[in-house]
C-alpha cells in the first residue's frame, strides 16, 4: 500500500472474531526465529547426519569461501516455510512464536534480518505475502500457538544518502543529498520527491513518511552510551526516525510516529497478531514508547485482545528496564542485565551461580510480592541473533566444545528459574555457530548454501535429537506444575557430606565443578532443582530446604532426573540444626534433577 490513509481499520475489524490473549503471558514459552534462516517451503533437503555431513560445505577453500559469502545474503526462508514446521514447534512444547521483522526491505539491500524497513505497509517478497502472514497466524492459533512480530519504530532502512558521504553524529543536522531509488542510488529529490516515479522501490513508504521531516538526519552513532546521541543518531546505515519531543509526561509524538503506529495497528487488525517485540527501546525516547504502547494496547482491546503483549529490547541494567517498563506500559523486557551471558557462563561453570540468580532477588530481601515483577516482566534466553555481549567474536553456547554437553543444563536453568523462557532457533539442535560476524550465529535451519555446522543442503528439523527431546520434556513438566512457573525462587546453600558449614555455591578455580541447587516455593510446597556442572564426575551434596515448611523425616519425591531410573524415588528431610533442614542429593556428571515435597 502507498498510503496509510487508505486503511480503514473499522472496515477491516467489522464482524471479525479475533484470537484472545492468554491468561498469563509469563507462563508461556517463547521461540525466536529469523524467517530467512528458519525454513523454506520451496526446498526439502535430507536430514543432517552428523557422522556424514559435518562441515560438508567447507571441504576446500573454494567451497568454504562460498559458504561464508552465502551468509551475507538472503538464504530463502519464508512465512510458508514456518507454516510447514508448526508441528515441529508445537511438539517442542513452545507456545509463542516470536518471528523476526517481515516488512519490506529496500530492493537493493541484503537485509535478510528484516530490521531495515522501506515500506511499513508491505511484506517483503523474499518472505512471502501478507496472505501468507495471515495464514501463518490463523494456523498457529488453530494449534493453540500465539504469534508476536518483531517491529521497529526507531529507524528505517538505508533510504537516503547524506550530502557528505556517511557522517558521524555531532549533534547537528546534516544535509541530505537525495532519497535512494530502487538501485540504491541517491537520485530522488529530497525536497520534492516524485512519488509516482519512486513507487514502489524507491524512497520510504507509506507516502506520508516519504519526506525529510520523518528523519533526525544527524549521522551515525559513535558513542553508544551518550544521550542524546544514542537516541538521535543513525543505527549504522539505518536512518533514525524522529519520533517527537518532550519528556514522558508531556510528550509530543511526531507525525512519523503517529503514522507508523497506525501502520502497526493495521497489521494487528489484518493478521490477528498477538503481540510485538519492540526493537532497540534504549534508543527511543520513553515518551515515544509510551505513546506507541498505549495506542496499540487500547486498539487491541477494541478487538477483544485484552492483553496485547509488547516486549521491549532494553539493553542495560535491571532498574533501568524496570523504570522503562513501568513508565511506558511495556509488558516485559529482554536483553537486560546481561542475562544471556550470565545464564550461559553460570551453566558452564565459568561464573558464580549468584551472577545469574541474584538478578531474580529472593523476596525475603525485597518488598513482599516484588518477586512477581521479575518473573512476569523479564524474558530469559540463551543464544540470540546479536550476541551483544560478544562484540568481537560471536558464538553460540555449543561453540565451546568443552562445555557444549552442558547445554541441556543451561536450558533446564532457563525453563525452571524465574522469568519468561525463550529459545533461539537451532539451540534445540545444538547449533554451534561462531565467527567474527552476526551471520555465523544466524545459520540456516532448512539447508541451502549456509547450513548449520558449516553444511549445505541438509535440514535440521530432527525431533529425535536428545536436546530437542529433553527441552520438550522440560516444557511438559513446566506446564504441569504452576510452582515451576511462578513460584518464589531461592538459590540454596550447599555443603559436601564431610563439611559442617553450608554456603552458597562458589569457586576459586577456572571452572565451578559442583552442584547448583535452587528451590521454587509456592502455596506451601517446595520443589528442589539442581544441576551438576562437572563434565566427568557424579557429585553429591547436602542442600538446604525451607525449614518452616518441612520437618525431619518428611519426604521429597524425584519427579525428573537425567537418569530416568531415579524418577519416583523418595528421599528424607534431615535435621541440620534447630532451625534448618536439608536433603542429601546425588547427580551424575552433566546431570539434572527435580524433587517435589510430598
Amino acid at each position: 500500500m502507498r498510503k496509510y490513509k487508505s486503511i480503514n481499520l473499522k472496515e477491516i475489524t467489522k464482524d471479525k472474531k479475533y484470537f484472545k490473549s492468554p491468561d498469563a503471558w509469563d507462563e508461556e514459552i517463547f521461540y525466536f526465529l529469523l524467517v530467512d534462516r528458519f525454513n523454506s517451503h520451496q526446498e526439502d533437503y535430507p536430514l543432517y547426519d552428523p557422522n556424514k555431513d559435518y562441515e560438508n560445505a567447507i571441504q576446500n577453500e573454494t567451497d568454504k569461501d562460498k559458504w561464508i559469502k552465502a551468509g551475507d545474503k538472503w538464504v530463502g526462508g519464508t512465512l510458508r516455510g514456518i507454516i510447514e514446521k508448526l508441528n515441529y514447534l508445537k511438539d517442542l512444547g513452545v507456545t509463542v512464536l516470536w518471528i523476526s521483522p517481515v516488512l519490506k526491505q529496500p530492493k537493493f539491500s541484503n537485509n535478510y534480518h528484516g530490521y531495515g524497513i522501506q515500506n511499513f505497509l508491505e511484506i517483503d517478497p523474499h518472505f512471502g505475502t501478507k496472505e501468507d502472514l495471515k495464514e501463518l497466524v490463523d494456523k498457529a492459533h488453530s494449534m493453540g500457538l500465539y504469534i508476536i512480530l518483531d517491529v521497529i519504530i526507531n529507524h528505517s532502512g538505508d533510504v537516503f544518502a547524506y550530502e557528505n558521504d556517511n557522517p558521524a553524529y555531532n549533534g547537528q543536522e546534516y544535509k541530505v543529498k537525495a532519497f535512494r531509488d530502487e538501485t540504491g542510488e541517491p537520485n530522488i529529490d529530497p525536497e520534492n520527491p516524485d512519488y509516482d516515479k519512486s513507487w514502489p522501490e524507491g524512497g520510504v513508504w507509506p507516502q506520508e513518511i516519504f519526506n525529510l521531516e520523518t528523519f533526525s538526519r544527524k549521522g551515525y552513532i559513535t558513542d553508544w552510551d551518550n544521550d542524546p546521541e544514542y537516541r538521535e543518531g543513525d543505527f549504522y546505515s539505518l536512518k533514525n526516525i524522529n519520533t517527537g519531543t518532550g519528556d514522558i509526561k508531556n510528550y509530543h509524538p511526531s507525525q512519523a510516529l503517529k503514522i507508523l503506529t497506525e501502520c502497526y495497528k493495521y497489521w494487528i487488525a489484518y493478521a490477528d497478531l498477538d503481540g510485538f517485540r519492540l526493537d532497540t527501546v534504549k534508543h527511543i525516547n520513553p515518551g515515544a514508547v509510551r505513546y506507541f504502547v498505549q495506542e496499540l494496547k487500547e486498539f487491541a482491546q477494541t478487538i477483544d485482545k485484552k492483553d496485547f503483549f509488547i516486549v521491549g529490547e532494553i539493553t542495560g541494567g535491571m532498574e533501568f528496564a524496570k523504570m522503562i517498563c513501568e513508565k511506558t506500559g511495556l509488558n516485559a523486557a529482554l536483553g537486560i542485565n546481561k542475562i544471556p551471558e550470565n545464564l550461559e557462563y553460570v551453566a558452564k561453570g565459568y561464573y558464580p551461580p549468584e551472577n545469574y540468580f541474584s538478578i531474580f532477588t529472593n523476596t525475603e530481601q525485597m518488598e513482599e510480592g516484588k518477586h512477581q515483577w521479575y518473573h512476569k516482566k523479564v524474558m530469559t534466553m540463551l543464544d540470540d541473533h546479536d550476541m551483544v555481549y560478544k562484540q568481537h567474536h560471536k558464538e553460540r553456547f555449543c561453540a565451546d566444545k568443552k562445555t557444549a554437553p552442558l547445554l541441556i543444563n543451561a536450558e533446564f536453568i532457563n525453563y525452571f528459574t524465574a522469568g519468561i523462557p525463550c529459545i533461539y532457533y537451532g539451540t534445540e539442535q545444538g547449533f554451534d555457530g561462531n565467527g567474527d560476524n552476526d551471520k555465523y550465529i544466524r545459520e540456516s535451519m532448512f539447508g541451502g548454501d549456509f547450513g548449520a555446522f558449516r553444511t549445505k543442503n541438509r535440514n535440521f528439523f530432527n525431533k529425535n535429537n536428545p536436546i530437542y527431546q529433553e527441552i520438550k520434556n522440560f516444557a511438559d513438566i513446566r506446564n504441569e506444575y504452576v510452582h515451576l512457573r511462578i513460584g518464589r525462587q531461592y538459590l540454596r546453600n550447599i555443603s559436601k557430606f564431610n563439611e559442617q558449614e553450608f554456603h552458597l555455591p562458589s569457586f576459586d578455580e577456572k571452572r565451578y565443578k559442583e552442584i547448583i541447587a535452587w528451590s521454587r516455593v509456592f502455596s506451601q510446597e517446595e520443589f528442589l532443582l539442581a544441576v551438576n556442572c562437572n563434565l566427568e564426575n557424579e557429585k553429591s551434596a547436602r542442600v538446604m530446604v525451607d525449614g518452616t515448611l518441612h520437618q525431619p523425616g518428611d519426604k521429597f519425591e524425584c519427579i525428573y532426573s537425567s537418569e530416568k531410573e531415579h524418577v519416583g524415588k523418595e528421599i528424607e528431610v534431615i535435621k541440620t540444626d534447630t532451625w534448618n533442614q536439608h536433603l542429601e542429593i546425588h547427580i551424575p556428571a552433566q546431570g539434572r534433577i527435580i524433587y517435589k515435597s510430598i
